[in-house]
């Protein structure tokens, strides 16, 4: 069984890095197969893990839903079947260490019920075979909300530690206590996005959004990283935001803390 960690936060709080960090600690740890999973409708996981993606779910998801094979019922339907996961598996992207899965934009005004069950049940199949699943997630957390994710062991909200981000933290907190799937822990994680640590917004920021989880300082090298579009493996393990995403992680999943060299 797959350990589904997810991440969530709002446009431009970090989390698609930090969610490629975690991939990146994972993989290098060699603690079993990860598989990392875009499910946001910017799709920029795979530009920061330097991964060229093939197709995404949900062009998948419109291919089968529109399909309309010849034949009887039964024929239409095992097509259906079969087409939405041969083209599942042919949307998995082998890396260096881990695959991506890109799940695309969201639905549009049409019933996708149908198409989403087996969605749900492919994917159910398809995380089973990895050890830990990575979400990056937008803030609305859209595709958890539908249920085309695996239940979730820890959703990790990431947010600027200020007055807004504590707002938004703690509508996705309440929102996620909302969903039609099992978030088993819910954890918070401060971003700082600026060089000065603000103590003063440090004090309006104590919120209830769920355990604290630590937090990333601003690091210039992660910053130039993202202007200069460079990926997750061009940033040295000993920057200081890169060393406590992996003191998180640690936390997270009981791990010892001896820093990879």
């Amino acid at each position: 069984m797959a350990t589904t960690i997810a991440i969530s936060g709002k446009g431009g709080s970090g989390k698609t890095t930090l969610a490629a960090m975690i991939v990146r600690l994972l993989r290098d740890r060699q603690s079993g197969a990860v598989l990392a999973v875009d499910a946001d409708p910017n799709s920029c996981l795979g530009l920061m893990m330097g991964v060229q993606l093939v197709s995404t779910v949900a062009e998948i998801r419109e291919q089968a839903r529109s399909k309309k094979p010849g034949g009887d019922t039964l024929g239409k339907g095992l097509d259906k079947v079969r087409s939405l996961e041969y083209g599942i598996q042919q949307a998995v992207t082998e890396a260096e260490g881990f695959d991506l899965l890109t799940m695309g934009r969201p639905e549009g005004p049409d019933c996708y019920c149908a198409v989403n069950n087996l969605l749900r049940k492919f994917l159910d199949e398809l995380s089973s075979a990895y050890a830990f699943v990575v979400v990056d997630n937008e803030a609305g957390m859209e595709h958890l909300s539908r249920r085309t994710t695996n239940n979730v062991d820890l959703l990790c909200i990431v947010a600027e530690p200020t007055a807004l981000g504590a707002i938004t933290a703690k509508r996705i907190f309440d929102l996620a206590k909302q969903l039609p799937i099992t978030v088993k822990r819910i954890g918070l994680i401060w971003n700082d996005k600026q060089d000065v640590r603000d103590k003063a917004a440090d004090a309006k920021c104590e919120i209830d959004a769920g355990e604290k989880l630590g937090r990333v300082p601003y690091d210039n090298v992660v910053f130039e990283a993202s202007v200069q579009s460079k990926t997750i493996f061009d940033i040295g393990q000993n920057n200081p935001a890169f060393s406590a995403v992996q003191e998180i992680l640690e936390q997270i999943l009981n791990l010892k803390t001896t820093k990879i060299t």
